[in-house]
């Protein structure tokens, strides 16, 4: 089956599903049409570019054989300025096309959780991890996406040791899955009196939300403690242990949650956690089983990958991935992170679309 084939295949699928949505009669089944609906969303941009591109495409043969015909000299000139511009439409929605049709990274779709943990540098290597955690913060509101503060370790600088974020709103790991691997800054600290500049690091884990489905966790395998929250609260969280810590003791992996009031909320977003944290592992076991990591993602996302530099001197971040600099360092940490997503984004699919050109 070719290219277009399979775009036209897409298109009948989608009439299927507006048909099976408009019928009204038969008892309702909620998660059919769940599942209806967000197939749809998942074929829409698809469909549409392909529908734009099969009607120019219409047009253009029409205006081709109209100028064959044409002896008129001004009426040649309009009917060859159409028809460039035709051709460029085509090619532009060809190229769009194609993009729309790689293979889809199956967690794209879901929420995230962030993990930020200080490396090297101590209390500067805090104060970074706090800046990362708000620039994350930051970028997903502007997004539409919603940041929840998961569970935190805070240094005495006034940084974080460790934090734990939730993205949630829709499509998190696909614009944030390129954060995986540590994250090193160059600057003067404010604690350094002699002006010198630092290197500090700080590791960030992206990790997709992982369904009941996803991974199966037996009850017996899981020790479960309590202890104080150390986040808001007031005089509730000096008095009662609400906070939770779930150890998965085969693995040794950890997850925990202090920020809800009530240790029934906390356990189901430290379960939540424990799930994704076992699922990232598994994928990781996997993936050194096949002797490669994942090649829809830029670089391998390992934590011990040194994937960008935030040079203060300089003014300047550096992703060594795509051998790319940005500048302006605080418009970026204050969220405006979408040059370096979207340049990270092209550079994945030119070496999907590479990939593809040699398997056809």
């Amino acid at each position: 089956m070719n290219f277009l084939d399979r775009l036209e295949g897409l298109s009948k699928r989608f009439d299927e599903i507006e048909i099976s949505l408009a019928q009204t009669s038969g008892v309702f089944d909620q998660d059919r049409f769940t599942a209806l609906v967000k197939e749809r969303a998942a074929l829409e941009e698809t469909v549409e570019t392909y529908r734009s591109f099969r009607r120019v495409q219409g047009e253009l043969t029409s205006s081709e054989a109209l100028l064959v015909r044409e002896r008129d000299q001004d009426m040649r000139a309009m009917i060859e300025e159409e028809t460039h511009s035709l051709r460029q439409q085509r090619d532009e929605l060809e190229e769009r096309l194609e993009i729309l049709m790689l293979p889809k990274d199956p967690n794209d779709d879901k929420d995230i959780f962030i993990e930020i943990r200080a490396g090297a540098g101590g209390d500067e290597a805090s104060l970074f991890a706090a800046e990362l955690l708000r620039m994350y913060v930051r970028y997903a509101e502007s997004l539409g996406l919603r940041g929840e503060i998961i569970s935190t370790s805070e240094s005495e600088s006034g940084g974080y040791k460790e934090v734990i974020v939730a993205i949630k709103g829709g499509s998190a790991y696909h614009y944030f899955k390129y954060e995986s691997g540590v994250h090193r800054v160059q600057r003067v600290p404010v604690t350094e009196s002699q002006g010198r500049v630092h290197t500090s690091t700080a590791t960030v884990a992206v990790l997709p939300e992982a369904e009941d489905v996803d991974i199966e966790i037996n009850p017996k395998d899981l020790q479960v403690d309590t202890f104080k929250s150390s986040g808001a609260g007031g005089q509730h969280v000096n008095k009662t242990e609400s906070a939770i810590r779930i150890t998965h003791v085969p693995t040794g992996l950890i997850a925990a949650s202090q920020q809800e009031r009530s240790q029934l909320q906390n356990r189901e977003r430290a379960m939540t956690m424990l799930r994704s944290l076992l699922l990232d592992q598994k994928r990781r076991e996997a993936d050194e089983a096949l002797g490669s990591l994942r090649r829809s993602q830029v670089g391998t996302g390992d934590r011990s990958e040194k994937i960008r530099t935030y040079n203060f001197p300089q003014d300047r971040i550096t992703d060594h991935r795509i051998n790319q600099s940005f500048q302006n360092i605080r418009t970026i940490l204050e969220g405006a992170m979408d040059r370096i997503v979207n340049a990270l984004q092209r550079d994945e699919q030119a070496r999907l679309l590479a990939g593809t050109a040699l398997t056809n």
